[in-house]
């Protein structure tokens, strides 16, 4: 029921659910609880209501495991992506455990010169637990790279719902109108980061804009 279940979200995104994910799909219901946030600290925050609020962090350096995708639909590379991480997550490591989940799963994504429509390449990357940081388990999928993020300065904005190119440009633009002219930030590259798993309808999402070193 659980995989059917799975198999009928993954349907809305276009892809299809291999019958090698049931285990990864059960371990991570059992361990859906416990999910150890990425560390950051707050700098500032900014605006006088909830919609309209976005705030400064800043996230340290940290080993982050990659998978980079370039379907033709957004959600479709991030689906195929997060399922090796969860591969990986359950038990396709070199220490053969679960390694546990951490929140948020960031997708960086690339707008056209244009800045109409996103760069199909998609990276994904899960932040490996504190226990594993100083010895990231291996990875067996040769397409996951474990990766030493440098430290990064963001202003960040909450958006809840689905996620698709549409909604992304929605929320770039939306966020643009309440920076006002600004040059502190990159214009062409942006994180999605992700709090919850694709069945919940209204989940979680920050759109994240990168501060110029």
């Amino acid at each position: 029921r659980l995989f059917a279940h799975w198999e009928a979200v993954a349907s809305t995104h276009r892809v299809s659910l291999p019958r090698e994910m049931a285990g990864p799909i059960a371990q991570m219901a059992r361990h859906r609880q416990a999910r150890e946030p990425v560390p950051f600290v707050s700098l500032s925050q900014h605006g006088k209501c909830e919609a309209a609020a976005y705030e400064e962090r800043r996230y340290p350096a940290g080993k982050w495991a990659c998978v980079t995708m370039g379907e033709p639909m957004y959600e479709q590379s991030i689906s195929m992506s997060f399922m090796k991480l969860m591969r990986y997550i359950c038990k396709e490591n070199s220490v053969g455990c679960h390694l546990g989940m951490t929140v948020p799963v960031l997708n960086e994504i690339h707008l056209t010169k244009e800045g109409t429509e996103l760069e199909r390449e998609v990276l994904t990357a899960y932040y490996l637990p504190g226990e594993f940081q100083q010895n990231p388990p291996v990875p067996m999928d040769p397409e996951i790279h474990i990766t030493e993020r440098a430290p990064l300065r963001v202003l960040t904005r909450v958006f809840y719902g689905v996620t698709t190119e549409e909604t992304i440009l929605r929320e770039i633009s939306l966020f643009w109108e309440l920076l006002g002219s600004t040059d502190t930030v990159l214009r062409e590259t942006f994180v999605v980061a992700s709090y919850e798993n694709p069945s919940v309808p209204q989940r979680r999402n920050e759109i994240w804009f990168i501060c110029r070193a």
